[in-house]
């Protein structure tokens, strides 16, 4: 599976300068490429609402938050979609390309794979990041 450069420019943008909030990755002919890129004001919400519900995905969200001891941080989940509606082989696909995909997004802090929305709900995103 080919990686698009524009997938780990993006990713570098987003890590480095924070120009975006999050960054959805689709595979088409063999490729990763980027498919949406949100700007730094878009909420959770926002980013979930980008998913489609019955198609698989690579997303990577920029989550900012406040620790017990107040103070901000951010890290940078890495999100696998595989809707429960989405087909067998689209599934196998994202699945068999994950891990080498991921290798090229240097930075990533936390994992975490979603096969419906409630498995990746704003709750949990914070309770991972902590």
């Amino acid at each position: 599976m080919a990686v698009d450069d524009e997938c780990k420019l993006k990713f570098l943008e987003l890590k480095s300068k924070r120009n975006y909030r999050f960054i959805i990755f689709k595979i088409e002919e063999q490729q990763v490429i980027v498919e949406k890129v949100g700007s730094p004001h878009e909420s959770y919400e926002d980013f979930t609402n980008s998913l489609p519900t019955n198609e698989c995905r690579y997303a990577v969200f920029d989550f900012d938050f406040t620790t017990d001891e107040n103070c901000q941080k951010s890290k940078i989940f890495f999100i696998a979609w595989a809707p429960d509606t989405s087909k067998v082989r689209a599934k196998m696909v994202y699945a068999s390309s994950k891990d080498r995909f991921k290798r090229e997004l240097e930075g990533i802090q936390v994992e975490l794979q979603a096969t419906d929305p409630s498995e990746m709900s704003f709750d949990i995103i914070k309770a991972r990041a902590i």
